[in-house]
């Protein structure tokens, strides 16, 4: 199962970035093999319209099975992503990648 987090660095100490369409990294972490993937996003941050469907087609792309962010996306991107099967977590704002992690699997996120 693949991992997405809206990040603010590129490893499993970064923090989890609030944002989604304007997250700088999307940090994928592959369950199975243990392995991380980065996405840079920071281009999505100068944009004035647009960011989050950006990003979305972005998660799309990698065949992300789990999202796990902040916030969550915005109107135009949960269209995008209300398209895939891809699950989504929030409420990971400001804590680690592993923090978020473990969250995730002791179910303590709130699912979209």
């Amino acid at each position: 199962m693949k991992i997405a987090f809206t990040s603010k660095g590129k490893d499993l100490d970064s923090i989890v970035d609030a944002r989604f369409g304007r997250c700088e990294y999307i940090l994928i972490y592959d369950e199975e093999t243990e392995l991380i993937d980065i996405i840079e996003n920071s281009d999505s941050a100068a944009e004035a319209h647009g960011a989050g469907p950006k990003t979305a087609q972005r998660l799309f792309n990698a065949n992300i099975d789990i999202l796990i962010t902040g916030n969550g996306p915005g109107g135009n991107a949960a269209k995008v992503l209300e398209r895939t099967k891809m699950q989504i977590f929030i409420g990971a704002g400001d804590k680690s990648i592993k923090e978020a992690l473990e969250d995730f699997k002791a179910n303590k996120l709130e699912k979209l």
